[in-house]
This record gives C-alpha cells, sequence and structure tokens, in this order.
C-alpha cells in the first residue's frame, strides 16, 4: 500500500468513524470466534493422534449380530492380542489393555505411604505401541515381569518423593480384597490431556490373569473383557485384513454372531458411534458444526463490510467523480478500495488478537482444555493470509461497485441506488439473520435437550446417592460394614453392586432358557448385586420380589427387567428355570425398564444375580440436606475398617450428568457463539439503519411539518428492516429443523422439536432487530425538522 493511499484510507476512516467502528467491531470480534474455534477444533483433531505409530495403529472392534441389530463393542477375548501375534504376520506388535476406568482406583502401598491411583493391566508392547515417554526402562522389557509395574513420574514423587533411583524398589497393590506385592520396572513420563488412555500406572497382562483366575473369572473366547490394539506391518491392506478376521471368532468359540474388524485407533475419539455395525460419526459432529459457526460468523462480518460500504457509496460520489475527471483509472480506484479493506482487515486482526489472549483462559474454562496460542506457529502464518484474503474478496464488490460509477454523473449528483445493488443488500442481510435464526433455535433445542436427559425418569432414583469402592478390609467385612454405615443418622438405605450402574459392567451370551431357538445368540447384561440394591436405588417391580435375607437359597435365583423377558418370549417370567453361567437359576422377580447406558442408547435386557463378593461397590442413599453430615460420618466408619484409606466418593446423579460433558459444553459454546453472531448482524443491522434514517432526513422532515406522529415515522423506517427478518425466518425455519432433527436422531430418548421453539426464536430474531433498528429510527423521528428543511 503506497503513502498516499495509507494517508486516504486513514481519512476515509476518520470522515466515516461510524461505519468504521461497527466494520472494525464487526470484523474483531468475528476473527476472535474464528480463532477460539480454530485452537478448539485443531486440539480435538489431535486427540490420540500423537503416537509415533499412528498411521499404523489400530483397534480390534466386535459387531455382535441379533435380532434388533448389530451391537457394536470394544471388549474382546483376553488372548486376542496374543495369539493375533502368532497367527496373522500382518501384525507386527499388539497390546491388549484391561483399561483403568473399568477397574476403579487401586490402593499402593510404599513404606508408610499409601495413596489411590488409577491403574490398568497392559500387555508387554504397550509402550512400544503407544507413545508414552518411558524415563526409565526398556519399552519392550518393563511390562515382560509378572511383579513389574511401570508408573508415572508423578506417582513415583507421590510415593517416595522423588523419580530418581525408584526402579526394583517394591510397591505393594490391593484392589477390591485382592492384593499383591510388585517391583518398579520402568518409569513414563505420564499421559498427555489429548490422550484418552489415562492410568497412573502399568501392571503386567499375566498379573490380570492370574487375578482372573483367583476370582474363577474362565480364561476362554468366550468372555470378553480387554480392548486390543494392534500396530500392523506397512502396506497391509487393511480391507483383506477386515475379511480375513472377520469370522475369526467363529473358529474358536464356535460362535458366528460375532464379526471382528478394526479401525484406525485415532479416528475412535471423533468417529466412535457406530450404527448397526457402520462408523456413522460421534464428536465430528460437533468439530463440524463449530467449523461452520467460525465460517459464518465470518461471512457475516463480510456481508456488514459490504453491506455499509456500498450503502455509503452516495457519500463518496464526488470523490471519485473529481478523482476520474483528473484522470484516476477503475484499476486504481479497485487498488484503493481493495486496501482500504485490507488496512480495516488488519487492524481488526490485531484487536482481535489481544482478545482472544484476553479470554483463552475463560474460555479453557468451558471447553475443559488447555489450549495454548503460541503452541500453534503455523496458525500465525497462515493467519495474515486469510486475514489478506478475506479483505480482498469482502473489499472487492464494494470497490467494483464503487469505481464503476461515471464521473460526470457522480459530479452532477445524478447517481441513485441501483435497483440490483439494494436487492444485493437485501439478501445480504437476509443471509444474516437466516443464520442468526438458526442458531437462535439451535441454542433452545440443545438447551432442552441436556435438561431432558438431566431430568429424564431413569426408572430409578439417582439423587442423592454415593457411591464409593468396595476396597480394603471393607471387601473382607462387607456385611459388618454395612450394619454399621446403615446406622449412621441420614442413611436412608445402603447395599453393593457390581460398577456404578452408568455404562456397561459386564455381558454374556451363556444364558439359556427352554423356549430359546436354537442357534439364537442373545447379550445379556449381567451385574451382581448384594441384597437391598433395588430398594436403595427405588427401583420398581413388575413382578416379583427382590432379592432378601429371608430366603435362605436366593443366590441360585435371578431377577430380569422388562427388556429380557420380552426378548426371551416368556409370557409368565417368575418361576421359570433359566440357565446362567452353567447353573440352572430360578426367576423370582422383573424390574420395570430403566436405563443403565447413555440415553443414546436403547435398554438391553439385563440380569441382576445375588453375589455380594463380587460387587465393586458401596451404596448409600442420604437424605436429602444432610450429606455433608452423613459423608462426615461415613468417612469416620470407612476409616475404621481402611485405616490410612483416602475416603473417595462420587454421587450417582453427577456421574451420570458427566456422560452428557460434551453436549453441556457444546450447549455453552453454542449461546456463546450464537450471542455474538447476533451481535455482529445487529451491528450491520444498526449501520444500515443509521444510514436509512440519514437518507431520508428530508422526508422525515416534510412528514413531521405535514403532522406526522413519532410512531408513524418509527414504524415506517421498521417497516423494511422486520420484512427482511420475516423472511430471514421463513428460510431459517426448514434448515434449522433439518440439522436439529439430524441431531438429535442420535438419541434413542430426546426432546420433541416443538413449533413454539421456532415460533420463540423467530419472535426473538425480530425483538433483536426491532430493538436495534427502532434507536436511530427514534433519533431520526424525534429530530427538529427545522434541522432538516433549513438548507431548502
Amino acid at each position: 500500500m503506497s503513502v498516499y493511499f495509507f494517508k486516504s484510507t486513514i481519512r476515509n476512516f476518520v470522515k466515516h468513524k461510524s461505519s468504521f467502528l461497527i466494520n472494525l467491531i464487526g470484523l474483531a470480534v468475528s476473527f476472535s470466534c474464528a480463532m477460539l474455534i480454530f485452537l478448539w477444533v485443531n486440539d480435538e483433531w489431535q486427540v490420540d493422534s500423537f503416537h509415533k505409530t499412528n498411521r499404523q495403529l489400530y483397534q480390534i472392534m466386535e459387531n455382535h449380530v441379533q435380532k434388533e441389530g448389530i451391537y457394536t463393542q470394544s471388549w474382546t477375548p483376553d488372548m486376542l492380542g496374543r495369539t493375533f501375534a502368532i497367527e496373522m504376520p500382518e501384525v507386527e506388535m499388539e497390546t491388549s489393555i484391561m483399561p483403568a476406568y473399568l477397574l476403579g482406583n487401586f490402593s499402593l502401598t510404599a513404606g508408610d505411604k499409601k495413596i489411590k491411583a488409577a491403574g490398568q493391566f497392559a500387555d508387554k508392547d504397550l509402550f512400544r505401541v503407544f507413545s508414552f515417554p518411558l524415563l526409565q526402562g526398556d519399552p519392550s522389557q518393563v511390562l515382560k515381569p509378572k511383579d513389574g509395574i511401570v508408573i508415572s513420574k508423578q506417582l513415583a514423587i507421590s510415593l517416595f518423593g522423588t523419580a530418581e533411583n525408584v526402579v526394583g524398589k517394591e510397591i505393594d497393590w490391593e484392589l477390591l480384597n485382592f492384593k499383591n506385592s510388585t517391583v518398579v520396572s520402568g518409569i513414563f513420563e505420564g499421559t498427555p490431556k489429548n490422550s484418552t488412555i489415562q492410568f497412573d500406572f502399568a501392571l503386567s497382562y499375566d498379573a490380570w490373569m492370574d487375578l482372573s483366575r483367583k476370582v474363577g473369572r474362565e480364561i476362554g473366547w468366550g468372555n470378553h473383557a480387554p480392548c486390543t490394539y494392534l500396530v500392523l506391518k506397512e502396506n497391509t491392506d487393511i480391507k483383506q485384513f477386515n475379511a480375513k478376521i472377520e469370522n475369526y471368532l467363529e473358529t474358536k468359540s464356535g460362535n458366528s454372531s460375532i464379526k471382528l474388524f478394526i479401525v484406525p485407533f485415532s479416528s475412535q475419539y471423533l468417529h466412535g458411534k457406530f450404527e448397526n455395525g457402520v462408523q456413522t460419526g460421534g464428536r465430528i459432529s460437533y468439530v463440524s458444526l463449530f467449523s461452520l459457526i467460525a465460517v459464518f460468523i465470518i461471512l457475516i462480518a463480510g456481508v456488514n463490510f459490504m453491506n455499509l460500504t456500498t450503502a455509503r457509496a452516495s457519500g463518496r460520489f464526488k470523490e471519485i467523480g473529481i478523482k476520474k475527471v483528473v484522470g484516476s483509472g477503475r484499476g486504481r480506484l479497485i487498488v484503493q478500495f481493495v486496501s482500504e479493506s485490507v488496512l480495516l482487515t488488519f487492524l481488526a486482526l490485531l484487536v482481535s488478537l489481544g482478545i482472544v489472549y484476553l479470554m483463552l483462559p475463560l474460555f479453557n474454562q468451558i471447553t475443559a482444555k488447555n489450549l495454548v496460542f503460541s503452541s500453534h506457529l503455523q496458525f500465525f502464518l497462515i493467519l495474515p493470509l486469510i486475514a489478506f484474503l478475506l479483505a480482498v474478496i469482502t473489499g472487492l464488490y464494494p470497490a467494483l461497485y464503487l469505481s464503476g460509477f461515471n464521473g460526470l454523473q457522480t459530479l452532477k449528483a445524478k447517481f441513485s441506488n441501483q435497483n440490483g445493488e439494494i436487492w444485493a443488500r437485501k439478501g445480504l442481510v437476509v443471509f444474516q439473520f437466516v443464520i442468526s435464526v438458526v442458531l437462535i433455535i439451535s441454542v433452545i433445542v440443545i438447551h432442552r435437550q441436556v435438561e431432558f436427559i438431566r431430568n429424564k425418569n431413569l426408572g430409578y432414583n439417582k439423587n442423592h446417592v454415593v457411591f464409593f469402592d468396595r476396597e480394603g478390609e471393607i471387601a473382607n467385612h462387607q456385611e459388618a460394614f454395612l450394619q454399621e454405615a446403615g446406622k449412621i443418622p441420614g442413611v436412608i438405605n445402603i447395599s453393593s453392586v457390581g460398577g456404578t450402574l452408568i455404562g456397561s459392567f459386564a455381558s454374556t451370551y451363556d444364558v439359556s432358557w427352554p423356549e430359546k431357538e436354537p442357534g439364537s445368540n442373545i447379550q445379556f447384561e449381567v451385574i451382581p448385586v448384594n441384597y437391598n440394591l433395588i430398594e436403595t436405588l427405588e427401583m420398581e417391580l413388575a413382578e416379583g420380589r427382590s432379592f432378601s435375607a429371608e430366603f435362605k437359597n436366593d443366590k441360585e435365583k435371578i431377577i430380569l427387567n422388562e427388556k429380557a423377558v420380552e426378548i426371551m418370549g416368556l409370557k409368565d417370567p417368575i418361576g421359570k428355570t433359566i440357565r446362567f453361567w452353567g447353573n440352572d437359576r430360578q426367576v423370582v422377580g422383573v424390574l420395570k425398564n430403566f436405563n443403565f447406558e447413555s440415553l443414546k442408547e436403547e435398554i438391553n435386557p439385563l440380569l441382576f444375580y445375588l453375589d455380594p463378593d463380587k460387587t465393586m461397590k458401596i451404596m448409600a442413599r442420604i437424605e436429602a440436606g444432610q450429606e455433608a453430615k452423613v459423608l462426615k460420618a461415613l468417612a469416620t466408619v470407612y476409616g475404621e475398617f481402611n485405616t490410612g484409606f483416602q475416603f473417595d466418593y462420587q454421587f450417582m446423579d453427577a456421574v451420570w450428568n458427566a456422560q452428557y460433558e460434551a453436549e453441556t459444553r457444546v450447549g455453552i459454546l453454542s449461546r456463546l457463539f450464537a450471542v455474538l453472531g447476533i451481535f455482529i448482524s445487529c451491528l450491520g443491522l444498526f449501520g444500515l439503519a443509521s444510514f436509512a434514517a440519514e437518507k431520508r432526513i428530508k422526508e422525515i422532515g416534510v412528514r413531521k411539518v405535514n403532522g406526522a406522529k413519532i410512531s408513524e415515522v418509527m414504524g415506517m423506517l421498521n417497516k423494511e428492516f422486520v420484512q427482511w427478518v420475516f423472511i430471514a425466518f421463513v428460510i431459517a425455519t426448514p434448515v434449522a429443523w433439518y440439522i436439529l432433527h439430524k441431531w438429535l436422531e442420535s438419541y434413542v430418548y430426546k426432546t420433541t422439536l416443538s413449533w413454539w421453539i421456532f415460533a420463540l426464536a423467530g419472535i426473538l430474531a425480530l425483538g433483536i432487530a426491532l430493538l436495534t433498528v427502532s434507536w436511530q429510527s427514534w433519533r431520526a423521528a424525534t429530530r427538529n425538522p427545522v434541522e432538516a428543511l433549513r438548507y431548502e
């Protein structure tokens, strides 16, 4: 940009302060939104993709073919990974993992230090398959010893006060009532936040096998527990490999209903949703949604710039005419106007960098991320290019429009707005408000869905229920603990259960009944429970009774849910004999269906069996308003049984809501960006309203002299803008319905797209638009008409 163009641009900015500020603020806010969204989207794309083996790293999945459709899961047989490493030449490395989140917290003891930590069992090549940097130890050797343990640097400091010279030291671990001693064989840096695999330490997979045998769990091809990961050799044909392994389990267990396939491990985070056996999406929908929002917000700001520049063209007629008369060609004028656009855009870019710097801590708090601006140097290289392209694109149309005027016509002021230009401006405003209305409707629907999830009747009462691990001496003296804890004032009921009843715990195909069709394979969720569990969670029985100590042989009984009864085709289930895990058991009760998995999933057949020794969690219902006192008393009783153990607990409703953390955060972000998008649209509308009032100032003066009321003048000025918003609403309604209908399809249980949501969005958009333009209309309508007519 030459010095002349620079000076001319600055003079023009000063002369048209309001248009300059509106464009500067709109562009700065839109750039800020786009940069924050970029940081968030980029972080989402980086999850699990940092491993050195990423291009060849795959996870084995299972498709369970059932009557109702295909159910996909990530749990696999214990020996699958090791067998693949032997039998499949395409496999370079493998590791099987029993995840930390399934096992619960371990208690670790080193000397006089006793702490809780998240651990997992993993096969020997864990640190070769995944890039969790080892600070001490050989990646191929650290998990070979059965008694070896690899701990994070932070865990080493917590246990020993240092991460130096820790290898070879002994650590005792305890899970539930199982204890063992291990020796530190390695130290790793820790797991980064952008890893879905999170753990504080890893134990040998052989230790998992030993633990399984101790609890009587059969190690075979019929039980599915760990997740299995493969590093395939380069140039492996994935389609051929999937075809090769599809029916592999049939050769091992004879089960033809389970089909194996592999997917890229790094794709699971964003594309973790499967429908009828096919990977169909997941969090990628949010990435796409916010990427589109970023584009649309920038477009809205660009539309403001084009509209205000072309609308105020009449103010530059004489400038353009004089320049053309003295010899300026159209090309020179185009360069000047585009230069103005470039300078304005880069000023907005500088302002937006400051906004992002100030807003990033709050944005990190909202998104629960640790985004760092300085870590994306490539973005700082691309950003000026994006800004320049936007400046040229948004500035080119006004430049072509302004430079096309005839010099003599502009000097004689005989030019009037052309119909094409007016309709283009109207169309751009309509486009802005189409986006705004879609955003308003989306915010309302997302909020309703999140509230629907939180308040839906799940079939049990999750409120005021606290749970914690059945561990240490509590596992050995469970009944004594439950009796003592049950005496605490404010404890309404207490029991124990396998898992949290939030998400899948364990499943089996080994359930049969007299009417079962030959060859039929139905997967049942199986959960060990204690006496009083159904009463503690206030579940409803459709038929029969709960487990009771009054009946001595209840360990030979089972309770089904209504879904299981339906699938099994049992007309009178109470008293029927069901064969489960090789033993005949009698049905004594039928539970009304309750949601024990995400509301994105159908309710599956479930089976409760009485086995207190296999339960993992203690659950207590607490009297409302007594939480603090009861928790303090529970901690005291807990400490009497488990000296030195830390009392860690969770509330059931909080854990349930945590399943929908993504939806909650998306709701917050969508509200934020919707407000900003509407704000930018209103800036443009405000500028156009100001221009319209200015253009009609003499007309308004004449009308007022002839007796027009303020309300009549305001109505005249507002009428055109109301029409634009109404047209935008008509266009936006079907667009929003389609988008949100598709989004809600991912939920089995969902809110409805009621007509009033769209009506409310239209009223809000109209109200926002009227508030925006009415200020300018009121100023014009209340101005003294003498000021407008004194030169006539």
